[in-house]
């Protein structure tokens, strides 16, 4: 009995783990999603975590560090920043690009 509490707990707690600084969203400009493969990534500290978005603009990112950090968006030759934060688990951040004069800039939905 004591082995199969042991078992459980371990399982339920590595389970938890598996969604730690998960942070994903979407990317849209003009109210559509942009192309697939442009680069997204966040910078905590000094490390950098990547990863590009798909068909649908979305993307999602394991981020294992805490606290304030910086999502960028490689677009058309720029790459407009957003500050965010990430947690333990998963946080969702869905993204407006929107371009003022020739520079873009990003926003929260």
């Amino acid at each position: 009995m004591q082995r199969a509490a042991m078992l459980l707990l371990l399982i339920f707690g590595l389970s938890s783990l598996a969604f730690a600084g998960k942070i994903y969203g979407s990317i849209t400009e003009g109210g559509k999603p942009v192309a697939p493969g442009v680069k997204v990534e966040v910078t905590c500290g000094e490390k950098s975590y990547s990863a590009p978005t798909d068909a649908y603009g979305s993307f999602k990112l394991f981020v294992p560090d805490k606290g304030k950090c910086t999502l960028k968006v490689y677009y058309q030759g720029q790459a407009p920043s957003f500050e965010i934060s990430s947690y333990e688990g998963s946080v969702q951040y869905d993204l407006i690009l929107e371009k003022a004069g020739t520079q873009y800039t990003l926003r929260r939905k």
